[in-house]
């Protein structure tokens, strides 16, 4: 597997954007190819069988481009497919991402965190797991993000309506007298200004992106497989979608002008 392959991330649509503005932070000089599964977005609506098939079709093609490293930027097929993706393919480093109740656990000062995520993410085997596992000795209350991520896939991570729609779904987590609360999707990070001004300063808002990026780097770095040159890495954008139309808002999203490529099924 040679070095100079990209690490190729993906998402359900454009969420693992904000994961990979991370990396490249971290990563100067590596290339990185980024897929967007933007004609089956939303996963978390989708059955996990169908989020698992799609996985593995997506993962299979980015290996085929040359990818030395798979970041599965998306929670929901983290929790669908990642140990599944592993397992398949057992010589690949592999990131995958989960709600952040441990460090929410941790961080919390009255016991009760709010955990907003898509309903596959909150009903997966994965999830239950991480409450087992980190949350004993909290109380965790669970909201489903209900079109979320549709709005952030149309580009309206500032309108006032979905500042609105915002304030609505997450009153049951403030009448609950939540103090953290954990974005289980990276759509939510770029909704997380708005997130925060909602449920007001005395609520710490928790996401997942950059820890999901430095572990991205220590993986890369303990597998050998990081780039030795010192040439500025290139970015490699694919969709399932309709690439003219998402082109203009994976620029903005992603902080300059993208050119998309739309990969058929």
């Amino acid at each position: 597997m040679p070095h100079v392959g990209p690490v190729a991330l993906f998402d359900s649509g454009v969420g693992g954007l904000s994961v990979m503005r991370h990396v490249r932070e971290l990563l100067p000089f590596e290339d990185l190819l980024y897929y967007g599964d933007n004609g089956y977005c939303p996963y978390g609506n989708r059955p996990e069988s169908q989020v698992r098939q799609r996985v593995f079709s997506i993962a299979a093609f980015l290996l085929a481009q040359g990818a030395k490293m798979l970041v599965l930027a998306c929670n929901t097929a983290s929790i669908a497919a990642l140990d599944d993706l592993r397992a398949g393919y057992p010589e690949v480093p592999i990131v995958g991402m989960e709600p952040a109740v441990k460090p929410a656990a941790r961080a919390t000062r009255n016991g009760r965190i709010g955990v907003l995520a898509t309903t596959v993410t909150l009903h997966g085997d994965r999830f239950e797991k991480l409450l087992q596992q980190y949350a004993q000795n909290v109380r965790v209350f669970s909201q489903p993000g209900y079109g979320l991520v549709e709005r952030v896939e149309a580009g309206q991570v500032q309108a006032a309506e979905t500042a609105i729609w915002l304030r609505e779904l997450l009153s049951p987590l403030i009448e609950a007298g939540i103090d953290t609360l954990v974005l289980g999707s990276t759509h939510y990070a770029f909704l997380r200004p708005l997130i925060e001004q909602v449920m007001g300063p005395q609520v710490t808002v928790i996401d997942t992106g950059l820890p999901v990026a430095r572990q991205t780097r220590r993986v890369l770095e303990k597998s050998g497989l990081g780039n030795t040159g010192r040439q500025p890495g290139q970015e490699l954008f694919y969709t399932s979608g309709e690439a003219p139309l998402l082109e203009a808002i994976y620029g903005r999203l992603w902080g300059q002008p993208v050119s998309l490529r739309r990969q058929p099924d």
